[in-house]
């Protein structure tokens, strides 16, 4: 980097994400920091949306700093979108419960955390609780290799009662220390750019996207593109839903008026007029088009159909990446139509009989000509809040629905030693078992020098004189077998079973 450049860049406010397990307190210790309530009701105890605020917080100097905070959801279902905010963050927060201790949501976060070289602080919450035993969760936190100043490793920590407010000043305290040790800069002379962090479509203003600024200005009369939709700046909004004419670096902002919905997680650029953004539009369109190419490992599987409409584009990636987990050697899902807001009778007029297609519903509601068409013919909609809901019904439909594959399982092999009586269709004959079990009423085949002459049925079986359902290996039998095929002393018998998987 030239002096020049150095010259420009100043000190920007952090980003910050807190993350954790779902119970452990999130929600309220960004209530608590922002005196708001950030969620009227969470479905299953689920922030479900990434969202992002700014608060201010005296420094050691006692000067107001600013930090923003993304709201990253804890459920392990959103691993994809807590690994987008670790990525998006400048600083994390992991919030560990005194009660509960390590989660195995609390692990894929601190892996999302630590894959992104994230600086993360750990925030031992629910101190006030009486369950709470703060020496165990910091044992159990380096059980886990998470080590904590002062146990044996260098991850700040601080114990907090996020309902309390018990030492949340001391962590954002400890953020505005960690921010100014890692320099967080930015250059306020260059077009904006940073992340797409939420999108919906609003009935009346049309697509509407949140947006982290990492660098730059954006101001109006700009647009901005994230990989093929554009959007020009005439209405910006703060966090706070205020008209605003222009942001700097790590504010989120609200951007309407996008031509097609941005991805979340996706990078933003901002531009000076329409064509230099139409232009890099064009440049970068083979690019998007690779990275939608479709896979064709599945085209001998069979295609289970799935139409899926939730309430804003974030849920859609998460549920998405839980439906791509699902996997089956003979079927696969595949969502043939996606969206936000509610069901509507168009897509029920789109599914045929022949599709038997799954129609999920995430946080939206059904519109009645919808639910309508959809009990004339005999279509369910199937309504989810929690998204770990979803992959635990889509795998029992995807056990249910997949193609049934009959399979020859050999159980038991036999030498033959002798044959004796015959009449047209069966035979007494002896031999020994080499190999697993021969079982009273198998069906089996019969090997002439390694190749099938033909197969048949065993009838009665006999060890030592004795009638018997079942020989062992290394056992001699006699038995009756029903076959049109003549058996005689070096044949192999092999007992089968045919099994459907």
């Amino acid at each position: 980097m030239t002096k020049e450049k150095n010259n420009n860049q100043i000190p920007r406010p952090p980003v910050v994400a807190v993350m954790g397990h779902v119970d452990h307190g999130k929600s309220t210790l960004l209530d608590y920091i922002r005196k708001t309530n950030i969620v009227d009701k969470e479905a299953g105890g689920i922030t479900q949306h990434i969202s992002a605020y700014e608060v201010i917080h005296k420094d050691e100097k006692g000067k107001d700093r600013k930090i923003t905070f993304l709201d990253t959801p804890g459920h392990e279902a959103f691993s994809q979108m807590r690994a987008r905010g670790a990525k998006l963050a400048d600083i994390a927060i992991l919030v560990v419960s005194a009660e509960d201790g390590v989660k195995p949501q609390t692990i894929e976060a601190w892996k999302a955390i630590t894959e992104n070289n994230t600086p993360y602080i750990v925030a031992i919450n629910k101190i006030d609780k009486p369950g709470a035993n703060i020496e165990k969760t910091k044992t159990n936190l380096a059980e886990n290799e998470i080590y904590l100043e002062e146990y044996g490793g260098n991850v700040p920590f601080v114990e907090i009662s996020a309902k309390q407010g018990t030492g949340v000043d001391d962590l954002l305290s400890m953020i505005l220390i960690i921010a100014e040790m890692e320099n967080f800069t930015g250059n306020p002379n260059e077009n904006a750019s940073g992340y797409v962090l939420e999108t919906n479509l609003d009935p009346k203003r049309g697509i509407q996207s949140t947006l982290i600024i990492k660098n730059g200005t954006l101001k109006k009369g700009m647009f901005v593109v994230s990989q093929d939709a554009i959007c020009g700046t005439k209405i910006i909004e703060n966090f706070l839903g205020k008209t605003i004419n222009e942001a700097t670096f790590s504010s989120p902002i609200r951007m309407i008026g996008f031509n097609k919905n941005p991805k979340s997680g996706e990078d933003f650029i901002a531009f000076e007029n329409k064509n230099l953004a139409e232009k890099f539009i064009q440049e970068m369109q083979g690019q998007y088009n690779q990275k939608e190419e479709k896979d064709s490992s599945n085209d001998d599987k069979k295609v289970i159909p799935i139409i899926l409409k939730t309430d804003v584009a974030g849920s859609i990636e998460a549920i998405e990446k839980e439906i791509n987990k699902i996997k089956s050697d003979s079927a696969y899902f595949k969502i043939i139509k996606k969206g936000t807001g509610p069901v509507s009778e168009t897509d029920i007029k789109n599914i045929t009989p022949e599709d038997n297609a799954i129609v999920i519903a995430f946080n939206v509601k059904t519109d009645k000509p919808a639910t309508e068409l959809a009990l004339k013919r005999n279509i369910n909609i199937s309504a989810f809040d929690v998204i770990y809901k979803i992959t635990e019904w889509l795998t029992e439909e995807m056990e249910s629905r997949r193609p049934r594959i009959k399979t020859v399982e050999i159980i038991g092999k036999a030498k033959i030693l002798k044959a004796f009586s015959r009449t047209k269709e069966k035979q007494v004959i002896g031999g020994k078992v080499i190999e697993g079990k021969i079982t009273l009423g198998a069906n089996i085949k019969i090997v002439r020098r390694d190749f099938e002459i033909g197969r048949g049925r065993i009838t009665n079986l006999e060890k030592g004189k004795s009638k018997t359902s079942e020989v062992e290996t290394d056992t001699e039998f006699g038995m009756m077998i029903e076959s049109k095929i003549e058996i005689v002393a070096g044949d192999v018998l092999e007992a089968f079973a045919v099994v459907q998987k």
